[in-house]
């Protein structure tokens, strides 16, 4: 019985997070981390160590991410936003290069330091986001931007990320917003692609170093597939202002519950 109640509040809890995948162009994990971290134990049921959680996360962040994805793919946002295939080429390879090795190393770390790596990055890109003149709604010339830069970004983002269990697009998204100067419409779909490259680097560090809890990382994956795709269609119809703000109140929440509970 245990089992089953544990089952079902991860079925809930990947369908939360992938909804706001799919509604946010994020891969799920700033959210989901602390969720899988603190919700179980607060309803009796066992909790999850952080290299545990960091793993169920990294599959989770897989596949909301290919669900939100193909979801973009079948229905194009009548808006503008589009998936730029050369900004995918170039941070797609430095972010797949750099989760791969984090997803290696995160079997070597203490938890505690996993969940510092995870409140830093969540406060970074609190700060980014909010910092204004972060570029245009849509695209209406053909895009360019620093590519040495783009893949530099990508590597050190995809490194810490993988560490995590994250794809690392709540800290990529502002970077290409501040930083490569990305319309935020092509950002919200390219970064999804982004994501799901940099997660098949993760998900193979995380299987590597083992510590995977089948059952709970299957249900959250099941959840997952129900929530990206029902996020991209609402994402389609939303204001781009509500949708950055969104991100920036759901990132600032995770950041202070991370960091409240290290202190």
């Amino acid at each position: 019985m245990a089992d089953m109640m544990l089952y079902a509040v991860m079925l809930l809890l990947g369908l939360v997070g992938s909804f706001f995948s799919g509604l946010l162009g994020i891969g799920g994990a700033i959210i989901n981390f602390p969720l899988l971290l603190y919700v179980p134990p607060m309803l009796g049921l066992p909790s999850f160590s952080a290299h545990e959680v960091s793993a169920i996360s990294m599959f989770q962040v897989f596949f909301s991410s290919l669900a939100g994805v193909l979801a973009y793919r079948s229905k194009p946002d009548p808006k503008g936003g589009a998936v730029h295939k050369g900004l995918v080429m170039y941070m797609g390879g430095g972010i797949l290069a750099g989760s791969l090795l984090g997803g290696l190393a995160s079997g070597t770390m203490d938890g505690t330091v996993i969940n510092v790596i995870y409140g830093i990055l969540a406060v970074l890109a609190v700060v980014l986001m909010l910092i204004p003149n972060r570029g245009t709604e849509s695209r209406s010339e053909p895009l360019t931007f620093n590519k040495t830069v783009a893949v530099t970004a990508a590597f050190l983002v995809g490194a810490v990320s993988g560490i995590v269990g994250a794809g690392g697009s709540f800290i990529l998204i502002p970077i290409m917003l501040t930083v490569l100067r990305i319309p935020t419409r092509t950002t919200i779909a390219s970064s999804l692609a982004i994501v799901l490259i940099s997660a098949v680097g993760g998900v193979i560090g995380k299987i590597a170093g083992g510590g995977i809890p089948l059952g709970p990382t299957v249900f959250t994956i099941l959840g997952s597939l129900i929530g990206a795709p029902l996020g991209s269609r609402i994402s389609s119809r939303m204001n781009v202002t509500f949708l950055r703000y969104a991100l920036v109140v759901l990132i600032a929440f995770t950041a202070v519950k991370i960091w409240a509970s290290l202190l």
